[in-house]
């Protein structure tokens, strides 16, 4: 199973914007908005972010349909870079680029066209973020299924989503519970039994765990800690 990235920069390639390297190279000329030939080099023209789809690839930059802000900027560009500013900064569920994107003033089918070539641009994944989400859960917070769910959720995945990546999550509660365990008995060896067997349990439902493996987990842990040490001593 397969999440964060830092840094945000004013102006980012709208084509490769978050793993870096230079925008596709363009075609020597192009049609400016009155019509004209502009001849200069692709190096010395300004890109515009909808030439990624929508030039079809003849060079020719499309005159914007909506009106442009003081720098030029249409507000489905202004949009993109917002997204894009994001993105950089962590990975994002469809629904909360969604969530973004209507920050702006741009029609429902604008938003999502363009959600929709973010996706085949592969810069938004559920089912790579759910993935991810599944691994940081288990794994590095020692989480049970029952919060990795509701994490997802909240990140807006979708439900069957959810479900199918929690399906290939092997069914070790038990073992994952005891670990976690493990790692916080001796920090309340002491206190006494009833306190930490009270704490440690809380403290592994909260991250999802059911009450009777959680509180297995905790005694056994709690147990281990407890009972005497035996073995060879040197002097």
């Amino acid at each position: 199973m397969t999440v964060d990235r830092g840094g945000e920069h004013d102006e980012l390639a709208p084509v490769i914007p978050i793993f870096g390297g230079p925008p596709p190279e363009r075609p020597i000329s192009a049609v400016t908005n009155d019509g004209a030939r502009d001849s200069r080099s692709a190096a010395a023209r300004p890109w515009h972010a909808s030439w990624i789809e929508e030039d079809g690839g003849d060079g020719v930059a499309p005159t914007p349909s909506e009106p442009a802000d003081a720098d030029g900027k249409t507000e489905l560009e202004i949009a993109e870079r917002a997204l894009l500013r994001r993105l950089r900064g962590r990975s994002l569920s469809v629904a909360e680029a969604r969530d973004v994107v209507r920050e702006h003033e741009i029609e429902p089918d604008a938003i999502e066209s363009l959600l929709e070539r973010f996706q085949r641009l592969g810069y938004l994944d559920d089912v790579v973020l759910a993935e991810q989400l599944v691994h940081t859960g288990s794994d590095r917070k020692g989480q049970g299924r029952r919060v990795i769910a509701q994490t997802m959720t909240k990140r807006g995945i979708p439900r069957d989503v959810v479900d199918a990546v929690l399906a290939e999550l092997p069914d070790d509660d038990d073992e994952r519970a005891l670990d976690f365990a493990r790692s916080k008995a001796k920090s309340m060896a002491s206190l006494d039994r009833d306190t930490a067997l009270r704490r440690l349990s809380g403290q592994l439902a909260r991250r999802g765990y059911g009450g009777s493996v959680a509180l297995t987990a905790a005694r056994t842990a709690l147990d281990e800690v407890s009972a005497p040490q035996s073995g060879v001593r040197f002097r």
